[in-house]
């Protein structure tokens, strides 16, 4: 049976906890306690979240524990000399150390993450990269394993990295079974972007969401101005106006950004030739990818290949 303990302290993000029903679920699928959770927190007792729900705690004590997961606060707060002792030494000891959202300051602070390369939430990363410069941060990973250490993204981005903790204990079949009790539309890889094109467009009505799930849901075609307008059944000129109200975009260019997050999530996968993902993702040819790859990204498709198959053999 493998412990783990999940560190808490006052502030701490309720959300992080949704990572903990992974391990739960895989217990239930397994038919028997492969893994036992304890919750920790530096004095013990009850220790009150950000939205203002206790949750108990067992105090710091000299237990092991094969893995560790330090999760976010609601606020960024320099960590306690106990809570970074804690940790410091319970690497000695643990087979894994986690962190989940803004718990990578913590690792970081304990000079775990040295040497190492970390992500965290993307609205901490540039500040999470000046504090401790000895870090390699990869600000737009969903997670990222280097050796033993873990660290993740914020809210959701916790259950990825327990799925690929499972994964890498009790096999990809497992973590799949987990995936679907818990109505997780699939695994996200470690390197997929945070970046979500959509939820940086953010329409405020249902017609203009239509249309954007509509392009989604075809960009292998041309998608043009009326055949958008029509799924939000507006005319060519009224969806034009407000989808640039809306989203402060022309349709133009929200199609070639949802193309290229398509595109991109392909080329890390690795497994279609450039070409192929050029026309699935509505390229008509790799040359135009490659210059809406540059215009985004600053590096053309096969470099973010490369760098993707690059982080899988660290990983």
């Amino acid at each position: 049976m493998q412990r783990i303990g999940f560190v808490v302290f006052a502030g701490y993000q309720v959300m992080a906890f949704a990572a903990l029903s992974v391990f739960e679920i895989a217990n239930q699928q397994a038919g028997k306690q492969i893994y036992d959770v304890k919750v920790l927190s530096e004095d013990g007792g009850l220790v009150r979240t950000s939205i203002g729900m206790t949750i108990g705690s067992d105090a710091f004590d000299d237990t092991v524990y094969d893995t560790l997961i330090i999760g976010g606060g609601g606020e960024l707060e320099a960590p306690t000399e106990a809570m970074v002792n804690f940790v410091r030494n319970s690497w000695k000891k643990s087979r894994r150390i986690a962190s989940i959202c803004s718990g990578a300051f913590v690792l970081a602070e304990a000079g775990l993450l040295d040497n190492r390369r970390a992500t965290t939430h993307w609205a901490y990363a540039r500040l999470f990269q000046s504090q401790y410069p000895q870090v390699r941060v990869d600000e737009d990973k969903i997670f990222v394993h280097d050796g033993p250490m873990w660290t993740s993204a914020g809210m959701s981005a916790g259950i990825d990295l327990a799925l690929a903790m499972v994964d890498e204990d009790l096999g990809v079949d497992l973590a799949r079974i987990v995936a679907k009790k818990l109505v997780v539309y699939h695994r996200r890889a470690g390197g997929q972007s945070q970046y979500s094109a959509l939820l940086d467009l953010e329409p405020k009505s249902d017609r203009i969401q239509s249309a954007l799930a509509f392009a989604k849901r075809n960009l292998h075609t041309t998608l043009s101005v009326p055949e958008l307008a029509d799924a939000a059944r507006l005319s060519p000129r009224q969806f034009s106006r407000a989808f640039q109200a809306e989203t402060g975009q022309s349709p133009a260019k929200a199609v070639e950004n949802l193309r290229v997050e398509a595109a991109r999530i392909m080329m890390e996968e690795g497994i279609h030739p450039i070409d192929v993902v050029a026309q699935h993702t509505g390229f008509a040819d790799r040359d135009r990818m490659r210059r809406a790859f540059l215009r985004a990204f600053g590096q053309p498709p096969q470099v973010i290949r490369r760098n993707a198959r690059a982080s899988a053999l660290v990983e």
